[in-house]
């Protein structure tokens, strides 16, 4: 009987088989024109840094450097409006963390930006990193993050720890000094600092002396100074315990028998001011200047001059950096920042123009650039800031990268 059925069942059900496929075919058309997956309508920004307390200066000036490159850009990143989340992390770790567990979980912020120190950095951004969330360092770049330790989901708009130092190993070795001291701060960043100056500085270091980070009074260290009578001493002391070691060091009198060499972070605008003259002609390395002859960076100063009545520093500079990057790759994208692993992919192949040039990126996600010699001086307004003497390096890359399997 069924085979008898057959016949008449296949011809019965031709009319609906027919009318589902075309049916099927019609949606397919339907879908083939329905537009592809929306862009974000917001980018939500996570800026955790250190906003009080003497080790606070870099933080406001990150911050406000960033903000003022968002005014610039009519408060949107790459076309999509942009809102910014700030939070302090009191020069903290653990207070840093709780702020990236609480950008990652609570707010669900698209990309995380910020942080000063190295010690917080490498507390707080794991976090982002097991969330998928993009990091983009304004500072810190601790040697920890840049070899075998590179995250897929970390690049910087500043630069890898011991770059600003090695520019000053090679300019103290350029200018022939036989032995020279070091001291820094007992963190990662001092410890990078150490690596990085004497990884091209071919005298002989008489000493290398670690202080607590955040240690204002340097009466002991600079009696172990004046005995050991080097030709040259090197310092990385970063917002408040820069300019209270300056301060301390000029007042001693050691500044007329031992030639101060600092990098740019500890001879910018949040120290000068607070020093005044005692650090005319100082010389100091850095990738970025305010006199540097471009377009982004000759409509930044005098525009954060106006906004902030102050000079900018060059944690100004790489918090406005920071903010053309993310504004280059969300364009990239298209505003698809949803997509992380696409986002992400176009902030570690940008190629773009900043207020110290153009910079592009290694495999570890750090800049390769130019560092320069700068000196302190008076500009045409009679203002203490530094002036460019020369490149040191040319497109200079981190020691750290061949360590990093990531491609």
């Amino acid at each position: 009987m069924r085979k008898a059925l057959r016949p008449l069942l296949h011809p019965l059900l031709r009319p609906v088989l027919t009318a589902t496929a075309c049916s099927l075919a019609t949606l397919a058309t339907l879908m083939a024109t329905l537009p592809a997956a929306q862009a974000a309508d917001k980018i939500k920004v996570g800026l955790v840094t250190t906003l009080s307390g003497p080790a606070g200066a870099p933080g406001i000036d990150v911050r406000d450097g960033f903000n003022l490159a968002l005014r610039h850009l009519n408060n949107k990143l790459g076309n999509l409006p942009a809102e910014v989340i700030i939070g302090d992390d009191q020069f903290n770790p653990e207070a840093g963390k709780q702020i990236a567990d609480r950008f990652a979980k609570r707010e669900r912020v698209d990309i995380m930006t910020g942080i000063i120190y190295s010690n917080i950095l490498l507390a707080a951004a794991p976090v982002a990193f097991e969330s998928k969330i993009p990091f983009i360092s304004a500072n810190a770049g601790p040697s920890q993050l840049a070899g075998k330790g590179c995250s897929p989901w970390f690049v910087s708009a500043a630069w890898q720890n011991d770059a600003n130092h090695e520019a000053a190993g090679q300019h103290a070795t350029a200018k022939g000094y036989k032995n020279a001291y070091f001291m820094a701060p007992n963190y990662p960043a001092g410890k990078d600092a150490a690596a990085g100056f004497k990884r091209f500085y071919k005298g002989k270091i008489v000493d290398e002396v670690y202080v607590k980070l955040g240690q204002l009074d340097f009466a002991a260290e600079l009696a172990q100074l004046r005995a050991a009578k080097p030709e040259a001493l090197y310092v990385f002391f970063p917002g408040g315990m820069g300019i209270n070691f300056v301060k301390q060091f000029v007042a001693s009198g050691l500044s007329k028998d031992i030639t101060l060499l600092l990098p740019g972070f500890s001879a910018d605008q949040d120290t000068i001011p607070a020093v005044g003259d005692a650090m005319l002609g100082i010389f100091n390395t850095s990738q970025w200047s305010p006199d540097m002859d471009n377009a982004e960076n000759q409509r930044f100063v005098p525009e954060f001059v106006k906004e902030f009545k102050r000079q900018p520093s060059i944690y100004a500079s790489q918090g406005y950096d920071a903010a053309l990057h993310i504004d280059n790759a969300v364009k990239a994208v298209k505003g698809k920042i949803e997509d992380r692993e696409s986002f992400m992919k176009a902030l570690k192949s940008a190629k773009l123009k900043s207020t110290r040039g153009e910079y592009r990126l290694a495999n570890n996600g750090f800049p390769i650039q130019n560092y320069y010699l700068r000196v302190i001086g008076k500009n045409a307004q009679g203002v203490l800031t530094n002036k460019s003497m020369g490149t040191i390096f040319t497109n200079h890359g981190d020691a750290y990268a061949k360590e990093c399997p990531l491609k």
